[in-house]
């Protein structure tokens, strides 16, 4: 899968098209915002919204687990959406595609939407943990920070930037934001929205769309 490999914190990462981040020394991938059943909460709360959204959250989960092989993979707050996301089928798809997977150690930093969703359940072997979590030289969170001593990977905001083409063309796409000792990852999860950026002084955007991962001018 294409990939952009850059210098964070003096290491070397990996921005992936898929909305994730690889470090490859330390073989652990790391999801933000997974938001797993946000289309059965609002088809919960009676708002007509597709079905589908899990089984291709756990497609993607799927291709990349089979090309990088992890041994971690982390997810930095936000699994479940809401109470509502705990229905039968969100949980039984879950189950089955951990099932699958039980050889990857799965780590679950809370978010705020995993207080009001509640823990992953147990059968799922996921370890819940508070920010920040410690792993190797970063400090995986959920909200974007600062850290004494290591560099922060977070998401929360679902950042995303608008391109702007010929005359009143303009594209909106996920993106990462990095600097120097922080970084916010997009929204991994199907239907989740994004919040559009912009650069700012020490930051550097890298847009994700289709199969690839750019650097912003």
């Amino acid at each position: 899968m294409p990939h952009l490999s850059i210098t964070y914190a003096g290491h070397s990462v990996w921005l992936l098209p898929e909305h994730a981040l690889w470090w490859p020394e330390g073989r652990v991938l790391f999801i933000a915002d997974l938001h797993m059943g946000k289309a059965a909460t609002y088809r919960a709360l009676g708002q007509p919204v597709p079905s589908g959204t899990t089984a291709e959250n756990l497609r993607r989960l799927t291709g990349l687990i089979a090309c990088y092989q992890p041994a971690q993979l982390v997810f930095l707050g936000d699994f479940l959406h809401a109470h509502h996301a705990r229905t039968a089928s969100v949980l039984g798809q879950l189950q089955a595609w951990r099932d699958s997977h039980s050889n990857v150690v799965c780590t679950l930093v809370r978010g705020n939407h995993d207080s009001r969703a509640g823990d992953p359940p147990e059968n799922l072997n996921i370890r819940v943990v508070d920010e920040p979590y410690l792993v190797g030289p970063f400090a995986a969170c959920h909200h974007p920070q600062h850290h004494a001593t290591h560099a922060v990977l977070a998401g929360h905001l679902h950042p995303a930037v608008q391109l702007q083409g010929p005359g009143r063309d303009r594209l909106r796409l996920p993106c990462f934001v990095m600097e120097d000792q922080s970084a916010v990852l997009p929204a991994f999860g199907e239907f989740t929205g994004g919040y559009n950026v912009t650069a700012q002084p020490g930051a550097q955007l890298y847009a994700a769309g289709g199969q690839t991962v750019w650097k912003l001018p």
